[in-house]
């Protein structure tokens, strides 16, 4: 079987609102280190619109799509709970 049409793939589109665009960018710059583990079958993209993280994800099957997402919202609320833990500290008293 040839690889599947662009018109085959899965998308999924997230939007994540942050309480900065500062903020939305350092998820985006912590996510996007982690390439896909099959990026044949995974492609993802990250943009920061405003204050806003928005990820748009193209799978080759519903099954990985569903564990895609489940794993970039694993990794975005440890961001999340990482900049309410540290970020304003951080920003207050850089190293």
């Amino acid at each position: 079987m040839s690889a599947n049409p662009e018109s085959q793939w899965h998308i999924i589109t997230v939007r994540i609102p942050f309480a900065s665009a500062k903020h939305a960018t350092i998820a985006k710059q912590v996510i996007e280190v982690d390439k896909e583990l099959q990026p044949q079958a995974v492609k993802r993209e990250l943009i920061v619109e405003g204050e806003e993280l928005v990820a748009t994800f193209k799978t080759l099957t519903v099954r990985l799509s569903r564990l895609t997402l489940n794993a970039f919202l694993e990794n975005v609320d440890l961001v999340i709970r990482t900049l309410g833990e540290f970020g304003e500290d951080a920003e207050r008293n850089p190293s």
